[in-house]
């Protein structure tokens, strides 16, 4: 009987990091990370009236101005319904300017005003900034390993997203 080869997974041929134990430790990792990544924007948001589906919209807005409704919706995978509540209040405070499309009228293209630049910047500076620090303690090397590891847990219809957002697209 011929043995298979071993996946090769970098540093030796160590699979220990793939048990049950140590995926369920990660899991547990990314529940509390993401907590706390969370919770900075969190704080700010207390002082308006929105709460995370705001700050979604409000993010993919800046990361992609002229964005059109139809794409928001795919990246954040929620209802037209629900969106178009949060896309109203955000309009209606002055944070997002919706304008009709300029090749497609029936299209809405997305802005944030100067108003939702402001608070985009600050959601996002306290994001950065809990972000900044753990790639620093962590180093190049774990920053490059962490992206790889998210890559690989993004679902595969979710790639022209990142794509996009990164203008490889």
């Amino acid at each position: 009987m011929q043995e298979r080869p071993r996946p090769s997974v970098g540093h030796g041929d160590d699979l220990l990091f793939l048990t049950d134990d140590n995926l369920l430790h990660g899991i547990e990792l990314m529940f509390f990370a993401y907590k706390g990544f969370t919770s900075d924007p969190d704080r700010i948001l207390q002082n308006y009236t929105y709460g995370r589906a705001h700050h979604r919209a409000v993010h993919f807005i800046n990361r992609q101005p002229g964005i059109t409704v139809n794409n928001l919706l795919a990246i954040l995978g929620v209802t037209k319904q629900s969106l178009n509540r949060v896309l109203r209040q955000l309009v209606d405070d002055g944070l997002v300017d919706s304008r009709v499309g300029k090749v497609d009228r029936r299209q809405r293209n997305l802005f944030l005003t100067d108003e939702g630049q402001v608070l985009e910047s600050e959601l996002s500076g306290a994001q950065r900034l809990r972000m900044r620090e753990a790639f620093k303690a962590a180093g190049p090397d774990a920053v490059r390993g962490f992206r790889s590891v998210l890559e690989n847990m993004v679902d595969a219809d979710m790639r022209k997203s990142i794509d996009r957002l990164q203008g490889k697209l």
